[in-house]
Formats: C-alpha cells, structure tokens, sequence
C-alpha cells in the first residue's frame, strides 16, 4: 500500500480504506456470480464445478468429490505477452 501512496499522492490511510471498499465490491460480485474486470490485468469469475467421483489407486476406493465453485483468472493478452517477454 505504501507504493501505491507513493505513486497517487495519496496518504496510507486513504489508499486502506480505497483497497477494503475494492476488495467489498470485488467479493460481493463474485458472491453474485459476476464477471470482474480488472483493467490491464484480466477477468476474475466464479467457475463451477461438478461433483465427481474418483477411484484411490492403490484400494479402488471410490470417493465423492462434492460440487464446488471455484474462482478463476483470465490474464489479458498484455499482461501474458510482458510475463513472456520477462
């Protein structure tokens, strides 16, 4: 946070306090099952995923793995061209 006080002008507290409301609205999206779009970094959302059923190798043990959501991250093409590049 201190670097980003630095880059704006802003003091700490304001940039704390500009980060919880973000991080607010952020999660109350993906609770909502939204789309987030973070400019110039990628797309944030909530993926779900089915139950399944695996088998333990060693005793053929079958186990229920239960439905579940799980958020993902789609970097933009920028981001993953300048982590190539690095």
């Amino acid at each position: 946070m201190i670097s980003i006080a630095k880059a704006t002008g802003m003091t700490r507290h304001q940039v704390s306090d500009l980060m919880t409301a973000t991080n607010a609205v952020i999660v109350e999206s993906l609770m909502n099952d939204k789309t987030v779009t973070l400019q110039g970094l990628g797309t944030l959302e909530v993926k779900h995923k089915n139950e399944r059923v695996i088998v333990h190798p060693r005793t053929g043990e079958r186990n229920t793995i239960p439905a579940k959501k799980q958020i993902g991250f789609r970097p933009t093409p920028t981001l993953k061209d300048e982590l190539k590049n690095q």
